[in-house]
């Protein structure tokens, strides 16, 4: 019997610039392609992927290349694997989502471990705080938008909450809001 070359990779994702921090540990086969990648990444951060994205790693840029730019730098993401970029533990790489609010997560490879064909992956197994609403400005828009949500007295505290619709809770982190959209993809 061959053993099976894959591998899983625990990844620790963290949003640059929060703080309180706001991250989500994953667990993912490590073949998985770019694309798919950048999928689970909206799933688990809480993304809509109504923006453009971007991997950095080694000094390289992958994504989407702009067939109208013959002078781009930007390598085609889908002929790549994750386990392309990340190779050992401790290596990272920064996926940058939405150039205009430019939200960076630097996206950490904590641990390899066997590869399991019992296992259900992709799976968050841990996280913590709730992803910023789209389209808030990248961080400083959302420390704004949160101040504004704690003072009623603020300017801007109607029009937020009436955009937001309602209350929002920067701390609010649930396992299974994200995992259960992670397994219905993944069907």
């Amino acid at each position: 019997m061959t053993k099976d070359p894959r591998k899983i990779d625990q990844l620790k994702i963290a949003l640059s610039g929060a703080k309180p921090p706001i991250w989500r540990r994953l667990l993912i086969v490590d073949t998985v392609p770019l694309p798919v990648f950048h999928a689970v990444l909206q799933i688990v951060m809480g993304w809509e992927d109504s923006h453009l994205h971007q991997f950095v790693a080694g000094g390289n840029y992958y994504g989407t290349p702009d067939p109208d730019d013959p002078f781009s730098e930007t390598l085609n993401e889908s002929r790549y694997k994750l386990s392309q970029l990340l190779k050992k533990e401790k290596d990272s790489l920064i996926y940058e989502y939405d150039f205009g609010d430019s939200w960076e997560h630097k996206v950490t490879l904590e641990k390899i471990l066997p590869f399991d064909p019992e296992a259900v992956l992709p799976r968050c197994i841990k996280g913590k705080g709730a992803c910023p609403p789209e389209d808030v400005g990248g961080i400083w828009g959302y420390y704004g938008f949160l101040e504004a949500l704690r003072d009623p007295q603020h300017p801007e505290h109607e029009d937020y909450k009436d955009w937001i619709g309602g209350d929002f809770d920067p701390d609010a982190f649930d396992l299974d809001e994200i995992n259960a959209p992670l397994l219905e993809y993944f069907r």
